[in-house]
């Protein structure tokens, strides 16, 4: 046993976006593990680590080994929400390090849409007792108290945080699978209703169904994958609360400690980024996180995405995919960080420089990116969980 083993990304796949009425939460995540396993070139006997949030069950991991037929050495049901699965792969890198592991599968899966969950009511828990009986609509009436208070300490204004969905939807339009992808401006964002005071519709996360999957393996099983390993460099993880009124301090995330611990853990400074993966359930969400990362001072971030630095051709390219905002958003988006983080290191999108339906546009491929950071936020800017990946 190798104590301090390295851990890599070694199969990333998605199941079916969109709305998906023919499948289940389970059978998303099964078709999300078979893929990612087949471009690894392995299979579920070469699994020992189940890791998986988000399906509903009393026992998630449980649930799903039953439904795949397998009995991992390994489980971990984890779930802090949308970031569960940064979380996933710091804890999936520990226990390989550790040698308890070789192989873990990390899966998620969601029909959301199809169900329309988010608009049933749910119980309130611990200190939201207090809030849901006030008419506090979750999770974007939580994002909106934040965005105030931010707006109202640093001067930042609609128009700066409507920069982060108009960013996004430029790299969506260079994503075929992207939910959205027609062109949007400040003024159509700022022209959406109001969802609740200061956001605007077009400032809020998709709702889809969809389902993902991640395989991490050790470094003595590299030789034996089909892909180009994308190595896991550092990771952190914290809570700040659970409840929007009891975060505290509306304008600064738990990124502000697990962004630079996350760099500190891989060796590398902010300079060496190359590719930002940031969860974007709200635009406030990477107004806050940016700053919080330690990417711009308090109160400029609206300014460096409007500037373009974010966008297509920008210096420090973020959410290559669309993000939540444009390209999908099942509930718990996370994954799709990771998943998006991956084939760009790898390069997968290099040999596809124009869209196929429409020609002349664009790839989204991020020349010469060597080391991205994926951050995931859960929760109402509850939980945060910092990963960074680089080029085997």
């Amino acid at each position: 046993m190798s104590p301090r083993r390295r851990a890599a990304i070694v199969g990333v796949a998605e199941s079916e976006l969109g709305r998906t009425p023919h499948l289940t939460v389970l059978s998303q995540q099964a078709r999300a593990s078979s893929a990612a396993l087949a471009e690894a070139g392995l299979t579920l006997g070469d699994v020992d680590g189940l890791f998986t949030a988000g399906n509903w069950s009393w026992a998630p991991a449980l649930t799903l080994a039953e439904y795949l037929g397998m009995h991992p050495d390994h489980l971990d049901g984890t779930n802090i929400g949308g970031s569960s699965f940064e979380a996933h792969i710091g804890h999936a890198t520990a226990a390989i390090e550790a040698g308890l592991i070789d192989v873990a599968l990390i899966t998620y899966g969601s029909t959301q849409r199809s169900d329309r969950t988010r608009g049933r009511p749910r119980p309130g828990t611990l200190t939201e007792q207090y809030e849901q009986p006030f008419g506090l609509p979750q999770p974007v009436g939580a994002y909106a108290l934040a965005a105030a208070r931010y707006m109202h300490e640093y001067g930042v204004t609609s128009e700066e945080l409507a920069e982060v969905a108009v960013s996004a939807r430029q790299w969506a339009a260079r994503n075929p699978r992207a939910y959205h992808r027609d062109p949007i401006t400040v003024a159509d964002v700022l022209a959406s209703p109001l969802i609740a005071e200061p956001l605007h519709k077009l400032d809020c996360c998709l709702v889809t169904d969809g389902g993902g999957a991640v395989v991490v393996a050790a470094e003595d099983r590299w030789q034996d994958v089909a892909t180009r390993p994308v190595v896991v460099r550092g990771h952190a993880e914290t809570t700040t609360h659970t409840s929007i009124s009891q975060m505290p301090d509306l304008t600064v995330t738990g990124a502000a400690r697990t962004g630079p611990l996350a760099l500190e853990r891989a060796g590398v400074t902010h300079e060496d980024v190359d590719l930002l993966a940031i969860y974007d359930s709200f635009t406030i969400t990477v107004l806050l996180t940016l700053e919080s990362l330690g990417f711009c001072k308090p109160g400029e971030a609206g300014r460096f995405v409007a500037a373009g630095r974010t966008a297509p051709g920008g210096e420090l390219p973020m959410n290559t995919n669309g993000g939540g905002l444009s390209y999908t958003h099942p509930g718990m988006y996370g994954i799709f960080l990771l998943i998006e983080a991956t084939r760009q290191l790898r390069g997968d999108f290099r040999d596809q420089p124009d869209q196929p339906d429409q020609p002349g546009r664009p790839g989204r491929q991020v020349e010469g990116a060597e080391l991205a950071l994926v951050h995931g936020t859960g929760g109402v800017l509850s939980s945060t969980s910092t990963v960074v990946l680089s080029r085997s």
